[in-house]
């Protein structure tokens, strides 16, 4: 900066040579210079400002919109792992209910056959009582009938008639042959 200072001084000025040569004028070259720094102001507080203004919100918008994308799908991954959970849990819900609703069933079926299966030997007791009643009265009223037909048999036989003590002398005779 010293040497310019020291050619401005010197006589043969070098600026106005520089001046001269190229044709520059300073009092229109600082005029310029002025204007320039004003549009460059003024662009930069109405123009420029509120361009970068608008642009940094739109970033922060921006941001704001992909943060609450990240956080929606954080949520749809809980929302998705919460509900696998419940539809696991459901499964083993469902599977309990139906290995209970089985092992009941398998109780039920247990108790039935066993009321059956009572019920079946209770019908038989019963047949098989029936039975030897139905036997015994019919041997009885074998022994009765056999009886009165010995006695019947006897009296056509011998030709006379029996009497009662007769009769019941040989109707005991054949009840104990028959017994035996």
């Amino acid at each position: 900066m010293n040497s310019l200072i020291f050619l401005a001084a010197a006589s043969n000025n070098p600026i106005e040579q520089i001046q001269k040569t190229f044709g520059a004028n300073v009092p229109a070259l600082v005029a310029n210079a002025i204007s320039f720094i004003l549009v460059a102001i003024i662009l930069k507080v109405f123009a420029i400002g509120p361009i970068q203004k608008m642009l940094l919100e739109r970033r922060e918008k921006i941001a704001q919109g992909l943060a609450a994308a990240d956080k929606a799908k954080a949520e749809l991954a809980n929302a998705q792992a919460k509900t696998q959970e419940l539809l696991l849990q459901a499964n083993v819900q469902a599977n309990k209910i139906i290995e209970e609703c089985r092992a009941a069933s398998a109780r039920i079926t247990e108790v039935e056959m066993q009321k059956a299966v009572q019920a079946a030997k209770d019908i038989i007791e019963k047949a098989r009582q029936s039975n030897e009643a139905e036997l015994t009265r019919m041997k009885t009223e074998l022994r009765r009938e056999v009886g009165r037909l010995v006695v019947a048999t006897s009296s056509q036989v011998t030709g006379k008639i029996l009497t009662i003590d007769d009769q019941k002398r040989l109707a005991d005779d054949t009840n104990r042959q028959l017994a035996a």
